[in-house]
C-alpha cells in the first residue's frame, strides 16, 4: 500500500485514538490521588447501543446521531423488513416498494443488481450507486470496478437505508445516494433460537433458507445457510444461489462488543441475451445466447468492535477482507459462431474503517475517523474452440491473431489503493436550530500493467498510473418545529474516482500520441425538504433538489483517427434538479397509537428535470439517459404482529432515453432497431404472510399481477426484457 496512502489513514486513526485517550480521562486527577487511581475507569451504564427508540419517525428515517453516524439535515429514508411480508426469489422491486426515488433497472437473471438515482449515470451494476451491507462495501471492487453482482437475501437483512446528498462525507464514492443494508442480528432473549424457510413458485423456483442465533451470556452468534434455484422464463435463463453467513460476537465487562462475520456466496446463472426491439415484439422469451453463463464467487470475512469509553464516547472499528471472481462465459459474435470467449475477474480486497463519536455539550456530537482500502484485481480474457468450454479452461499462450483459438487473449494487472480522512459535527442551538458543518479529504490510486492485449488491436501494452487528491466539504442546518416536524438542508460535493476501464480500457484502440487521463467526476448536491411526525399515524417528507455533475467520463472516438480508435475523456456537465415526497398514513396508529394493528397507505413521488449543461458531444438542451421524469410509488399494507402481513405496492415510472443523444440506435426498420425511448410502465405486486400458528406461517405472492409486457433495461445495443407474471407459495417455522 502507497506511503500517502498509509499515512492519510495513519492520521485520521491516530486523531480518533488522541480523542478516546481524552475521553478516557474526564475526570482530573486531585492532591495526592496515584497514577492507577487517576487511569481507573468508572463503569458506566450504556444507554444508546441497545436503546429501543420508539418515536414514529424513526420507522421511516434513521436517527439523528446513528452511532457513529451524523445524519440530521441528511435526508435518509428506510424499510423495516419485520414491517413488510417475506421478499422471495429476485424482486428487488418489492425489496425497494418503499423507498422513494430508487430506479430499479430490472432483469431477469439475479446476477446483477442495476440502481440508479435521479438520472445520474447509468443504472448498469449500480456504478454510480454506493451499496453496502453494514457499511462495507459490496461492490467488486469500491473503487477501480464499483458493480454489483451478489446482494444478500432479503432474510437475512433487517432494514434498507437510502441516504442521499451528504453520503458521500459519511461513506465516500460513490456520487449520492447510499444504500446501506443492516443485517439481522442474533436473538438477544435466549440461547437458542431458529428459523426455516421453504418455498416454491414459477419457472421452476425453489428456495430454502436455514437459520439458528442465540445469546448466551457475554457470547451471541448466527448462522445460516441458503440455497435458491430457477429454470428461468427464458431458454438458459437458469440460476443456482447458494451460500452461508456465520456471525460470532462477544461483549465485554466494559460493554464492548467484538464480532467477526463470515459471509459465502456463490452463484451462477445462465445469460439468455438481450434483443433488439422487433425480436422483443416478436417474442420477449427468446434467448438468442443459448450458451452464456455467468458465475460469482464471493467470500468476505469482517471483524468490527463498537467500544464505548463512557457514556458520551464511542469508536466504531471495522476491518474486512475478501475475495470475488465475476466469471463469464460468451460466445463471439457471428451468424453462425463456433467459438466462445471466457472472461475472469479477480478481486482480492481489504479495508479498515475506524469511526469516533464524542456527545458533548447539550446535544452536540463530533465524529472523526479514517477509511483505508486497497485491492487487487486481475482481469483475464481466453479464446476457446467450441460454445462451451469449462469455467475453469485457462491458456498460457497469446492469441498470435485475431482467429487463434484456445489461448490467452487479455491480461491486465490493475491496482486500487484509497484512503480518506473526515470530521463532522451536529451543533444544537436554542430553538431546536442545528448547525452540521462536514469535511472529507480522500486519495486514489489506480494502476493497471498490461501484459497481453486482444489480438486484433493495434497499441500498445497499457500501463498506467493515476491519483488523485480530493478535498469534499459540505454543510447542514435545520430546526425542528411544532410537534415531530423538522426542516432540514444540506449542500454537499461529491465524486467519482477514476475507474480502470477510464484510464486504461483492454477494448478501445488508443493511438500512442492521446492517453486516458480523465478528471474524476465531480458533484454538488442541494437538498431542502421538512418531514416529521405531526399526528399519530402520519409521516410526511417533501424536499426540493439540485445536483451539478460536472467532468462525465465517456469513451470517446479520436479526431483524425481510423474507426475504432477511442479514448476516455471528461464529455460534458448534466444538471439533475426535481422534487422528491413521500407519506405514509397508518390508520389504526392515529386511533390508537399503542396498537399492534397496522392498516397504511404509502406513497412516493420522484419528479426530475435533467440535461446537459455542456457537451463536446453536441448534447447541450438534451436529457441524460436513464432520468425518467417521473417515478411514482403506492400501495397499502396491513400488519397484525404474530398474525398476519399483507401488502399490494404499484410502480409508475416515466418513459426515458436509454443514450445521452436522444436517438434511435439505427432505423425502424433496421433488425438491430431500438427505439430512443424505454416506454413507460406500471407493474402491480402483492404479498402476504400468514401465521396459522404461533410459531408456522404460509408464504404467497403474485409479481407483475397484471402480467405487463415490459423492458427496463437497454445495455450493449440490446434490451432485457422484464420478466412476467410469477408467483410463490412457501411455509416457514420458526422456534
Amino acid at each position: 500500500m502507497k506511503p500517502r496512502v498509509i499515512a492519510m489513514g495513519a492520521l485520521a486513526f491516530a486523531i480518533a485514538q488522541c480523542l478516546s485517550g481524552l475521553a478516557a480521562a474526564e475526570t482530573p486527577a486531585t492532591p495526592g490521588e496515584t497514577s492507577s487511581e487517576r487511569n481507573e475507569l468508572p463503569k458506566v451504564e450504556v444507554r444508546e447501543r441497545r436503546s429501543d427508540d420508539t418515536r414514529p419517525k424513526l420507522q421511516h428515517i434513521m436517527k439523528e446521531v446513528d452511532g457513529p453516524l451524523i445524519t440530521v439535515t441528511k435526508k435518509t429514508s428506510i424499510t423495516k423488513l419485520d414491517s413488510v411480508p417475506t421478499v422471495v426469489d429476485n424482486n428487488l422491486r418489492a425489496l425497494f416498494a418503499q423507498t422513494p426515488g430508487l430506479f430499479v433497472s430490472e432483469q431477469q437473471s439475479p446476477g446483477q443488481a442495476n440502481l440508479s438515482y435521479r438520472g445520474i449515470g447509468n443504472p448498469q451494476e449500480s456504478e454510480f450507486v454506493t451499496v453496502m451491507l453494514d457499511g462495507i462495501p459490496l461492490m467488486s471492487d469500491w473503487i477501480g470496478y464499483p458493480t454489483i453482482y451478489t446482494l444478500p437475501l432479503p432474510q437475512q437483512i433487517s432494514e434498507v437505508q437510502l441516504i442521499r446528498g451528504g453520503s458521500s462525507l459519511l461513506y465516500g464514492p460513490e456520487p449520492p445516494p447510499v444504500v446501506n443494508m443492516i443485517s439481522r442480528k442474533p436473538v438477544a432473549d435466549r440461547a437458542l433460537a431458529g428459523y426455516t424457510e421453504a418455498v416454491v413458485g414459477s419457472n421452476g423456483l425453489f428456495g430454502s433458507f436455514n437459520q439458528l442465533s442465540g445469546t448466551s451470556g457475554s457470547w451471541d452468534y448466527l448462522a445460516d445457510a441458503h440455497y435458491r434455484t430457477s429454470d428461468g422464463e427464458r431458454d438458459n435463463g437458469d440460476s443456482t444461489l447458494r451460500g452461508a453467513d456465520l456471525h460470532i460476537g462477544y461483549t465485554s465487562e466494559d460493554n464492548a462488543h467484538t464480532f467477526l462475520d463470515l459471509r459465502i456466496s456463490q452463484l451462477e446463472t445462465g445469460d439468455p441475451g438481450k434483443l433488439s426491439y422487433p425480436q422483443f415484439l416478436a417474442d420477449e422469451e427468446q434467448s438468442p445466447t443459448p450458451y452464456n453463463k455467468l458465475w460469482t464467487d464471493r467470500y468476505v470475512l469482517s471483524l468490527t468492535d463498537e467500544r464505548y469509553f463512557s457514556e458520551d464516547t464511542e469508536l466504531v472499528t471495522k476491518l474486512w477482507g475478501g475475495y470475488q471472481d465475476n466469471a463469464s462465459r460468451s460466445q463471439d459474435r457471428g451468424a453462425a459462431p463456433t467459438t466462445a470467449t471466457l472472461q475472469d475477474d479477480q478481486f482480492r480486497f481489504y479495508g479498515l474503517d475506524a469511526r469516533m463519536l464524542h456527545r458533548w455539550g447539550r446535544g452536540n456530537a463530533l465524529t472523526v475517523g479514517t477509511t483505508v482500502y486497497h485491492s487487487d484485481a486481475p482481469f483475464r480474457q481466453f479464446t476457446t474452440d467450441g460454445l462451451k468450454p469449462d469455467r475453469y479452461d485457462r491458456y498460457g499462450v497469446p492469441c498470435a491473431s485475431p482467429a487463434a483459438k484456445n489461448c490467452a487473449r487479455l491480461r491486465q494487472d490493475r491496482s486500487t489503493d484509497y484512503a480518506a480522512v473526515y470530521a463532522e459535527n451536529v451543533f444544537r442551538f436554542a430553538g431546536g436550530w442545528h448547525f452540521v458543518p462536514s469535511v472529507r479529504i480522500e486519495r486514489e490510486e489506480v494502476d493497471i500493467n498490461e501484459s497481453i492485449k486482444p489480438p486484433n488491436l493495434s497499441r500498445g501494452l497499457v500501463d498506467r498510473k493515476v491519483s488523485h487528491t480530493v478535498p469534499l466539504f459540505g454543510l447542514g442546518f435545520g430546526n425542528d418545529f411544532g410537534r415531530g416536524n423538522e426542516t432540514y438542508f444540506n449542500v454537499s460535493q461529491g465524486w467519482r474516482p477514476v475507474r480502470y476501464f477510464d484510464i486504461g480500457s483492454p477494448f478501445g484502440n488508443t493511438s500512442p500520441d492521446p492517453i486516458n487521463d480523465p478528471d474524476p467526476t465531480h458533484v454538488l448536491s442541494w437538498e431542502a425538504g421538512v418531514h416529521g411526525t405531526p399526528a399519530d399515524g402520519l409521516f410526511y417528507d417533501v424536499s426540493l433538489f439540485r445536483i451539478d455533475v460536472k467532468d462525465r467520463i465517456e469513451s470517446q472516438q479520436i479526431p483524425n483517427a481510423p474507426p475504432g480508435n477511442t479514448i476516455n475523456v471528461n464529455t460534458g456537465d448534466t444538471r439533475h434538479r426535481g422534487f422528491e415526497g413521500q407519506v405514509d398514513y397508518d390508520f389504526l396508529a392515529a386511533a390508537d397509537p399503542k396498537t399492534n394493528r397496522h392498516l397504511s397507505v404509502f406513497a412516493s413521488l420522484s419528479l426530475l428535470d435533467s440535461d446537459f449543461t455542456s457537451s463536446n458531444r453536441g448534447f447541450v438542451g438534451n436529457t441524460p439517459a436513464f432520468s425518467p421524469s417521473h417515478l411514482a410509488r403506492i400501495g397499502m399494507a396491513y400488519r397484525e404482529d404474530k398474525k398476519f402481513k399483507f401488502a399490494l405496492s404499484v410502480v409508475s415510472v416515466a418513459s426515458q432515453y436509454w443514450q445521452d443523444s436522444n436517438l434511435d440506435n439505427a432505423t425502424p426498420e433496421a433488425s438491430n432497431y431500438i427505439p430512443a425511448k424505454v416506454p413507460s410502465y406500471t407493474v402491480a405486486d402483492l404479498s402476504a404472510d400468514w401465521w396459522v400458528a404461533p410459531q408456522i406461517r404460509l408464504l404467497g405472492g403474485v409479481s407483475n399481477i397484471a402480467d405487463k409486457k415490459y423492458y427496463a433495461r437497454v445495455f450493449g445495443g440490446g434490451l432485457e426484457p422484464a420478466i412476467g407474471r410469477t408467483a410463490y407459495i412457501g411455509a416457514s417455522w420458526e422456534f
